[in-house]
């Protein structure tokens, strides 16, 4: 990935200077070009298009930011409310994770949404002891953090 976005701006860095006009405006015509181009020749890279990790990436942030509205609207609700109505619990999520970044940013991204916390990671590192501050439904919880988390996870990193 990291070679073709080198290569990527090595192409527009030429096409603004063999174009005689070294600009912004060249340079991102030589950008969008240099992609062009290495779109086309990708079949000749052992790695997938970089382009398409960059949008599993920008995803995976846009799931964050919606997962963390929701959890700060449902925790203001459960703060605000009169009566305090809420069913904490701790389940255990098996994930398919196996890579350590996947199961830390898995734990980080649940840890950081408020209401939720990974409080242990099994010694296989295959199951993940969440706490949750008001659980109706474990078997939603598990589904929820599986749909949106770890797949967003895994497209980035596979």
């Amino acid at each position: 990935m990291a070679f073709q976005i080198l290569l990527n701006v090595f192409l527009a860095f030429c096409w603004m200077f063999l174009s005689n006009s070294p600009s912004a405006a060249g340079f991102i015509t030589g950008y969008i070009l240099g992609m062009l181009s290495l779109f086309f020749f990708r079949r000749f890279f052992t790695r997938q298009f970089y382009l398409w990790k960059l949008i599993s990436i920008i995803k995976l942030c846009f799931i964050f930011i919606k997962e963390l509205y929701l959890a700060n609207v449902s925790v203001m609700k459960s703060v605000l409310s009169p009566k305090l109505n809420i069913r904490p619990g701790i389940f255990a999520f098996k994930t398919e994770l196996t890579k350590d970044w996947e199961i830390t940013m898995l734990s980080l991204l649940i840890t950081l949404t408020p209401g939720t916390l990974v409080m242990d990671i099994s010694d296989d590192r295959t199951i993940l002891y969440i706490h949750a501050m008001d659980i109706e439904d474990a078997e939603k919880a598990i589904f929820d953090i599986r749909e949106s988390f770890e797949k967003a996870i895994q497209e980035v990193s596979r």
